[in-house]
């Protein structure tokens, strides 16, 4: 069933925090838009195992201007970054049209966009028109798959729900990265047998939470956590992993697993980006974009937050720098210059 297409001046399709960000800043200035979220608001966070703590400290992910309340001093958990972006979201009475996945979007004869989108069960479609198209979808839709025999069994994941899940149990973790990392700590502190596979020689602390790092290190060389460097997963089975070394001569072996975490990062959903006609380039399929307004090649579309980094493997875009596109898109959209490159949100990446 479809309903009678509706016209908004600019159509914003996101509500992780960059997209709240834009949303905040366009009401500030006056601008007329309606807002669309696949899921929930904060969606992608969501899906962090609980208890997760961020990288950054609190003040590089406070959006808007408005502080996170830090009542113990330390950097923010999962669980309170979601319910302050929610109190946000309820202080600046955003109105977001969640469970409204924008399914098919293109451009008009007119100049314009016509975007399709469906309720969460899918039984009723809309139509709108806009002038404008803002893209903060992020780049973590889908896990990155390794395309494995066995990838699909039951007691393979490609994300940690909850460590107690493996308790007594013998769990592989694929990957070396931050969210391996911590999960290995995490499952081994919740009394899983734990091992690690990594394509790697060794662990890269540039990649690791600072204080997971030497605790996974020492874990590691007191053989409470087996590792296999220099592995890389090739099958799974009910009740094995076969693993397969990345030197010149390649072996195969299998180890015991009850559960396989292959924890190898994620990838963006760019299919609004190619129904739109947006460049995606390089190796990574980074969008094409103006970095002093955000638009990208295709006029009237913009593009905010971590989206804009394509498939990144080696994570350059977070929160904490994507704050100025927000601002950015809202100058352009009101035809002023650029906000300034010392911008106090235009903060460094780690």
């Amino acid at each position: 069933m479809s309903e009678l297409q509706q016209h908004t001046p600019i159509a914003l399709i996101g509500a992780g925090p960059i997209g709240l960000e834009t949303a905040i800043q366009m009401n500030r200035s006056g601008l007329e838009y309606l807002h669309f979220e696949k899921g929930q608001v904060a969606a992608t966070i969501m899906a962090y195992p609980p208890g997760t703590i961020y990288f950054s400290s609190p003040e590089r992910i406070a959006i808007a201007g408005i502080p996170i309340p830090n009542v113990s001093q330390t950097k923010a958990t999962k669980e309170q970054y979601i319910a302050y972006l929610r109190s946000v979201a309820e202080a600046f009475d955003l109105q977001i049209r969640n469970y409204e996945p924008v399914e098919n979007i293109r451009q008009t004869d007119t100049g314009g966009f016509l975007l399709q989108t469906t309720t969460a069960c899918g039984t009723r479609t809309h139509t709108y028109t806009s002038d404008k198209v803002i893209l903060a979808i992020g780049d973590m839709a889908f896990p990155r798959r390794l395309e494995i025999p066995g990838e699909q069994l039951s007691h393979v994941s490609h994300t940690l729900v909850e460590p107690h899940t493996y308790f007594r149990k013998k769990v592989l973790i694929v990957g070396g990265k931050n969210s391996a990392a911590e999960a290995a700590l995490r499952c081994f502190r919740a009394g899983a047998d734990v091992a690690l596979s990594y394509r790697g020689d060794r662990l890269n602390d540039r990649s690791i939470k600072y204080w997971i790092y030497p605790e996974l290190q020492g874990l590691i060389k007191r053989g409470k956590i087996e590792s296999y460097f220099n592995s890389k997963p090739v099958a799974i089975t009910p009740d094995t992993i076969q693993l397969q070394t990345t030197g010149h001569e390649a072996e195969t072996f299998s180890v015991e697993a009850d559960f396989v975490l292959l924890l190898t990062g994620f990838q963006p959903d760019q299919k609004l980006f190619r129904q739109l006609g947006v460049k995606l380039e390089g190796p990574e399929r980074a969008p094409v974009y103006n970095a002093d307004t955000m638009e990208t090649n295709v006029p009237g579309v913009y593009v905010a937050g971590t989206a804009l980094a394509g498939e990144q493997k080696k994570y350059r875009l977070f929160i904490e720098n994507c704050h100025i596109h927000a601002q950015r898109i809202t100058h352009a959209l009101l035809g002023k210059e650029p906000p300034p490159a010392d911008n106090p949100w235009d903060l460094p990446e780690n």
